[in-house]
C-alpha cells in the first residue's frame, strides 16, 4: 500500500503548527518534503520527523540539538541515535531540574512579597 502523503495545509492541521513554523523547519533542514511544482508533500518519514521535533520541543530541546540528533540516525543508524538520545535526555533532565528549582524559588519569593504587601494593607488605615 502506498505511503499516504499530506499536503502542506494538511501537515499544518495534522500537527497543529502554523505555515510559518512548517516553512521554518524546512528552511533549517529539519524537514525535506517532496516537491511537485509549487506543492509540498509529506510522507511517513517527514511525519515521523515532525513527531520527534514536536516531542523534542515539548521537552525543551533546542532546534539545533534536534537537528543534530536526527542527522545521527541518517548517518550512523538507530543504535547511535538512541545512545545520543540518552545523553541529550540526561542533560535536559538536569537543565529542567535547575529550572524547576529556580521557579520554586521565584514562586516562594513572590508569595512572601504578596503576603507582606497584603499584611501592610490590612494594618494601614484607608486613605481618602
Amino acid at each position: 500500500m502506498p505511503d499516504k502523503r499530506l499536503s502542506f495545509k494538511e501537515m499544518c492541521a495534522e500537527y497543529d503548527v502554523t505555515p510559518r513554523t512548517l516553512r521554518y523547519y524546512e528552511y533549517i533542514e529539519l524537514l525535506h518534503p517532496d516537491r511537485e511544482g509549487r506543492s509540498r508533500w509529506y510522507g511517513s518519514r517527514e511525519r515521523a520527523r515532525m513527531t520527534l521535533i514536536l516531542r523534542g520541543r515539548k521537552f525543551g530541546f533546542q532546534l539545533e540539538d534536534i537537528r543534530q540528533w536526527l542527522l545521527i540516525y541518517e548517518h550512523e543508524g538507530t543504535t547511535a541515535q538512541m545512545q545520543a538520545w540518552i545523553i541529550l535526555a540526561d542533560s535536559q533532565l538536569t537543565e529542567l531540574a535547575e529550572q524547576r528549582t529556580q521557579l520554586d524559588e521565584a514562586i516562594d519569593s513572590l508569595k512572601r512579597l504578596r503576603d507582606q504587601t497584603a499584611a501592610t494593607l490590612k494594618t494601614e488605615s484607608p486613605e481618602r
